[in-house]
């Protein structure tokens, strides 16, 4: 048993019944009345995010989990194929269980997040950042590289992006897979 005092981001808990991760917290103490803490906690089962306020020194049950290395392999329809790095077991996970699963190509590795005691999944992460091909935009305009304009692209996992408008079909970009945001043109 731990208590609000414990609290940290990423840490999951058990809440209500279900598997839940702490994405952000704050502790206040007003100037009358008890402390207590704010939450924005993830369902891990639904994916639900929910803004709830525990009283400051309640007890809570912290839960086990694992972090694993897998690397996709294909989808199907909703259905995605993972295989784990260390022993070549593969796992099947639903679209909503894998975040930003929009920038996930063929061969990426994936952080998969397991119940330790039960050995189930509870979500996957791709890497913060990821090296996508644009596949289409509209062509680049010599000499508009200083200006703060974005245009439209599609990747080659087919998700959209806004890019700047000296970005063409073919380029190599690095974006922040959390924001859904262009970083930077990668060079070869």
């Amino acid at each position: 048993m731990a208590t609000t005092a414990d609290f940290r981001n990423g840490l999951c808990i058990q809440f209500n019944g279900d598997p839940w991760k702490i994405e952000k917290f704050q502790h206040v103490k007003p100037g009358k009345g008890p402390a207590f803490v704010r939450t924005k906690i993830r369902n891990l089962n639904t994916g639900r995010l929910l803004e709830n306020t525990f009283t400051s020194g309640v007890k809570i049950d912290i839960i086990r989990i694992e972090n694993r290395k897998y690397q996709y392999l294909y989808s199907e329809g909703n259905d995605y194929h993972l295989m784990n790095l260390d022993n070549y077991e593969q796992i099947t996970l639903q679209k909503e269980f894998i975040e930003n699963c929009k920038f996930l190509k063929e061969g990426e590795n994936v952080e998969v997040l397991f119940h330790a005691d039960q050995g189930l999944p509870l979500s996957a992460s791709l890497p913060s950042h990821i090296t996508l091909v644009i596949e289409h935009t509209e062509p680049g305009i010599k000499g508009n590289t200083a200006t703060n304009t974005f245009k439209p692209a599609t990747t080659e996992t087919g998700a959209s992006i806004q890019v700047p408008l000296f970005i063409n079909e073919g380029d190599k970009i690095k974006i922040d897979t959390e924001k859904g945001a262009y970083i930077e043109r990668v060079k070869e």
